[in-house]
């Protein structure tokens, strides 16, 4: 009986692996494998270049939108907001200039455009075309609160004034909050921020990050510095205003020439980092307290030295303005502050910036 064991095993156990391929049903592992590995083969290459062709497609769909500007003294990218010629772009990129160079991606003639307004406290500014060319072609902007981490984005722009250059990394994170350096930028804390592992390079700046459906999800804004690295970037850690975002300050400055609702939250005073006997930072002082302003009515007077909102330890200005970058003008919450050395909690509705 054992003879005849393995005669009767091997053709049902190959059939059980192989259902689809009877014909290769021999009795030889190796060779039942090898159709598998043939058929693999080619949908891995079918994958790789469906992919491939989704890239060149976002890239013909979007590149046009990106134009690259030329102030003076800066050199930035932008995103043409609508066919009427408005461009929006980063407020570090305009600096305190007026007129800029434009340039298509269609075109090496440089167009003249004039600023309409800056928001450096959101670091973004609009500027449009003295005359739109015929053929001028809109970005589409997404919601912002559908980007997921791990999407595949392209970042478009110019970074190191090589125009219309094209980099490819996923989103990282989202809902992060950064403060921009003085140098090379506005000094301004920003919410919500997209972070992403495409390459991110000085000239980027006020650029497309764009998902594979054509769509902008954010403007390309500053790349992290690594300490170890004096002022170098840190590789693969870029960080993009999110679409939502543009859409509402750019939208107000188009219709209106200025933000009149900026959804940034504030307690409407002026402060200043304290440290304490060691040196170290301890608070936030009041300086001054805007009249009917959100410290105003909780009750803050200048001289208080604020140590926390909300849940949030509070040492310094920057981290004043951290806490505040991620909530709503409108808000609810506690502050808690110093007065005559003592600790008092008092609630507040956030006021906006």
């Amino acid at each position: 009986m054992d003879v005849h064991v393995p005669r009767v095993l091997l053709p049902a156990a190959c059939a059980a692996v192989l259902l689809a391929s009877l014909a290769a049903c021999s009795g030889s592992p190796e060779r039942a494998e090898e159709p598998t590995r043939q058929a693999a083969q080619p949908a891995a290459v079918r994958q790789a270049s469906d992919l491939e062709s989704a890239y060149q497609k976002v890239i013909r769909d979007v590149l046009p939108s990106v134009v690259q500007i030329q102030g003076r003294n800066e050199l930035g990218s932008g995103v043409v907001y609508d066919t009427r010629g408005h461009i929006v772009t980063n407020a570090h990129v305009v600096g305190d200039e007026k007129r800029f160079q434009v340039t298509t991606a269609n075109s090496e003639d440089p167009l003249s455009a004039t600023l309409v307004a800056s928001y450096p406290q959101q670091d973004l500014a609009v500027v449009k075309l003295d005359r739109a060319p015929r053929g001028l072609r809109a970005a589409t902007f997404a919601d912002s609160a559908n980007v997921q981490v791990g999407q595949i984005v392209l970042a478009m722009g110019s970074p190191l004034g090589l125009a219309s250059s094209v980099t490819q990394g996923i989103v990282s994170a989202t809902g992060r909050t950064v403060t921009e350096g003085r140098s090379g930028g506005t000094g301004a804390t920003l919410g919500n921020m997209v972070q992403t592992s495409a390459a991110i390079n000085p000239g980027n700046s006020g650029g497309a990050l764009v998902n594979l459906d054509g769509q902008v999800v954010g403007v390309p804004t500053l790349a992290a510095v690594d300490p170890n690295l004096g002022s170098g970037a840190a590789p693969g850690i870029g960080f993009a205003i999110p679409s939502s975002m543009v859409k509402t300050i750019a939208g107000q400055i188009v219709k209106d020439g200025k933000v009149t609702d900026s959804g940034r939250a504030a307690l409407n005073i002026t402060g200043r980092t304290v440290v304490n006997d060691d040196y170290q930072p301890a608070g936030v002082a009041v300086v001054d307290v805007a009249d009917g302003g959100a410290a105003d009515k909780a009750g803050l007077r200048t001289g208080d030295v604020i140590t926390g909102l909300g849940g949030t330890d509070i040492t310094t200005i920057t981290s004043l303005a951290e806490a505040l970058a991620g909530a709503r003008p409108g808000q609810r919450t506690t502050v808690t502050y110093s007065r005559d050395g003592r600790s008092t909690t008092v609630d507040v509705t956030l006021g906006e910036q």
